[in-house]
């Protein structure tokens, strides 16, 4: 296998490890996702109703203890609850822009690799059509057809991997924008649960 890819040159390389650093982002984020999510079930449920029933110091404790996304954005909430209601909204939408940016942490880099990728395989495939017309120059152009074909099919080759790179990231980067989004639905739900019960009860 290694040896087929190297016929493909040099750019084959760079190629690989994009493929490797988007497995890696891939699994890094999944697993980050799955962790926030078991930490943060159901917090913002939890903390409305202790500031429902007037316990402050219970409710911030839990949101700090949690550590996750809609812990730390309710902890913040919580601290600036004495501010007026533009303030206090202002201090939620900052907090979750934060959380949200955290969570797209990465992200950039899939939707970058998923860009190049196929321009480094393009790149290679003509460098290799570049080497191959040299060959045919210098052979006064008289080259045997297998010789030529074996040469094209060698620089098409990077072509292919960067596609097979591209295609499968930009699926991958698709899937992690869609679970961000849904996260941050939840997050402004919660903050909005929140908001509702610090408008009923004065604190």
């Amino acid at each position: 296998m290694l040896e087929f890819l190297s016929k493909g040159g040099i750019l084959v390389i760079p190629i690989l490890f994009c493929s490797v650093l988007v497995l890696a982002i891939f699994c890094e984020r999944i697993i980050q996702y799955a962790i926030n999510r078991s930490r943060g079930k159901d917090i913002e449920h939890k903390v409305a109703t202790l500031v429902a029933q007037g316990d402050i110091q219970g409710a911030l404790r839990l949101s700090q203890q949690n550590n996750s996304p809609m812990g730390r954005v309710l902890a913040k909430a919580i601290g600036a609850k004495d501010l007026k209601t533009r303030m206090l909204e202002s201090v939620i939408a900052n907090a979750v822009e934060n959380e949200v940016r955290a969570l797209s942490a990465y992200l950039q880099t899939l939707a970058t690799i998923g860009n190049i990728a196929p321009l480094l395989g393009l790149l290679g495939t003509i460098i290799g059509m570049i080497k191959a017309f040299m060959v045919i120059q210098q052979m006064g152009g008289k080259v045997n057809a297998a010789v030529l074909a074996g040469g094209i099919w060698e620089a098409m080759l990077t072509t292919a991997l960067g596609l097979a790179v591209a295609l499968p990231t930009m699926v991958a980067h698709s899937y992690l924008i869609a679970k961000v989004d849904t996260y941050e639905a939840r997050l402004q739900d919660g903050c909005v649960a929140f908001l509702k019960v610090v408008a009923k009860r004065p604190l």
